[in-house]
């Protein structure tokens, strides 16, 4: 076996580690190509093969639930046959492109099967075992690089023809078949979502958010902004309590102690690493959960002393999570406070601790995606792939850092804002609405900002036609013309009607890769 294809597997599973990395688009083929490169003896190739390929992937990002080809092992896969061969780009992508979807297949089954340890982490956290908990998520989240890896490996091993052999004999329909059923999974991760938030008083702004999202076609940042405007609207004229008018009590709270805090600032930077981690046992039942569990854990282990109290926050946080990993900080430092001032207050609501942990959420999702996605990536990759393909060194590293100075250090920060802040409020929680305003302020943002999603982040249409060839109509078009975006609504709706129906979540996500495979083969999705 050569070392070469050894090296090349080892930079396949550096790529697939990036979940335990901090989604620092290390993983991208402008950084991989130019490493495959130097291992074959020729960086130069590497680093323009790697720019080509970037510049095919530019758009193909991990938003919420969608799980887009996997361009790491294609990318990683291209460029190595592709400088073996001697034939350049051209092979690369004729290479990059089939493996990349038949990877994201196999990502998809590790997601679903990824589900089935929730049992287990739910067990060990009804025990208030925390180690535990960190282990598995730990050994849960290197099943992926360990599996690509084997497989990148095999890959060179068999070699570029017999690769190509394999390829060529999964029929067109399969490959249609699965990436539709693959574009319905997200319908799912929406309809739990729902399950949590969605309610008759706040339902109105669940529409709101689809039909900005479907006919004004307003991005997701744009919408979180409305949701912001609305929420501070909607929570200023929220009565308060009649002690807050009251010049004694003000006077009081003024003159109050400060509070010693538990956590210290060693606790607080544990989470932001830890956080860094958030994503590397993502599943499709419950997503980030796991990880915000492993992210907070410094915290309740300063606070919690009972294994009893262990186990109800363990329990608190296992519950279902998913947000931008940009932002996810800020709500770990919220929720940090927060548990600490219900280590201290008998009478806290330790309920409202998720409640705004799925309120603010959401709306964090779209405003951080669309940040570091829509723009900080977007010139990063401007600026490193227009060097990179030039065969310039600077263009992977100029990449990584323009997108990585703002990312981490913004990341950092926001645990520490998030911690002080949510102290600051609390300190007066007892004796006024805050929670309350903050609460609906959230769940105002959280359903706007999930009624969006269907209409962007799933592609599900229909290509029936009604009438001869020369005068044929949509279907599609029609519907367009009604209702853009209303087979992924109803989707999201029939999913959402199944879960409240207690239905489980594996057969959930069965019956859409059947419903998605059987509908591309008739023609009805695509």
């Amino acid at each position: 076996m050569s070392v070469s294809f050894i090296l090349i597997a080892l930079i396949a599973m550096f790529g697939h580690s990036e979940d335990f990395l901090g989604t620092t688009l290390l993983s991208r083929p402008l950084v991989l190509g130019p490493l495959v490169g130097l291992v074959l003896g020729d960086l130069n190739q590497g680093i323009i093969i790697g720019a080509t390929l970037e510049l095919i992937f530019m758009g193909n990002i991990k938003v919420g639930a969608a799980i887009p080809p996997d361009v790491i092992t294609g990318g990683v896969l291209g460029t190595a046959f592709a400088i073996i061969s001697g034939k350049g780009p051209a092979i690369a992508l004729a290479i990059a492109i089939p493996v990349s979807i038949l990877a994201e297949m196999m990502i998809s089954a590790l997601f679903v099967l990824r589900a089935m340890l929730n049992k287990k982490f739910n067990q060990y956290a009804e025990e208030g075992n925390y180690k535990k908990i960190q282990w598995l998520h730990i050994l849960s989240g290197l099943i992926r690089p360990l599996l690509m890896g084997f497989i990148v490996l095999l890959a060179l091993q068999l070699g570029a023809n017999a690769m190509r052999t394999f390829l060529d004999m999964i029929p067109a329909w399969v490959q249609s078949g699965l990436q539709v059923a693959g574009n319905m999974l997200p319908a799912l991760g929406f309809a739990l979502l729902m399950n949590l938030m969605f309610n008759k008083k706040v339902a109105p702004y669940f529409f709101l958010g689809f039909i900005l999202a479907s006919y004004l076609k307003l991005p997701i940042i744009a919408i979180g902004g409305i949701g912001v405007i609305i929420a501070l609207i909607i929570t200023q004229y929220m009565p308060a309590n009649a002690n807050d008018d009251d010049d004694s009590e003000t006077e009081e709270l003024a003159t109050e102690p400060t509070v010693i805090h538990r956590l210290t600032n060693g606790d607080i930077r544990s989470i932001f690493f830890r956080s860094l981690a958030l994503e590397a046992n993502f599943n499709f039942e419950t997503w980030q959960n796991t990880g915000f569990a492993f992210s907070i854990i410094p915290a309740l282990k300063r606070v919690y002393k009972d294994k009893k109290d262990m186990a109800k926050a363990l329990k608190r946080h296992l519950q279902l999570f998913n947000t931008s990993p940009y932002g996810s900080t800020l709500v770990l430092g919220i929720t940090a406070a927060m548990e600490e001032q219900n280590s201290r207050d008998a009478d806290f609501d330790a309920e409202s601790i998720s409640s705004v942990k799925l309120g603010l959420m959401g709306p964090l999702a779209g405003i951080f995606d669309s940040l570091f996605w829509g723009t900080f990536k977007v010139i990063a990759a401007g600026v490193g792939t227009s060097l990179a393909l030039k065969g310039n060194i600077m263009g992977p590293v100029i990449f990584i850092l323009i997108f990585n100075i703002p990312h981490l250090l913004l990341r950092y920060n926001l645990t520490f804002i998030g911690y002080n802040a949510g102290t600051k409020f609390l300190s007066n929680l007892a004796k006024s609405n805050v929670m309350d305003k903050l609460t609906t302020g959230a769940s105002i943002l959280g359903l706007m900002v999930v009624g969006a999603m269907p209409a962007t982040l799933m592609n599900i249409t229909t290509p029936i036609t009604i009438g001869t060839s020369k005068s044929a109509i949509t279907i599609q078009g029609i519907l367009d013309q009604i209702i853009p975006a209303v087979i992924p609504l109803g989707l999201t709706f029939l999913v959402y009607y199944f879960v409240k129906k207690g239905t489980k979540t594996a057969y959930l996500l069965l019956g859409l890769l059947t419903l998605g495979f059987v509908g591309s083969m008739i023609h009805l999705f695509a």
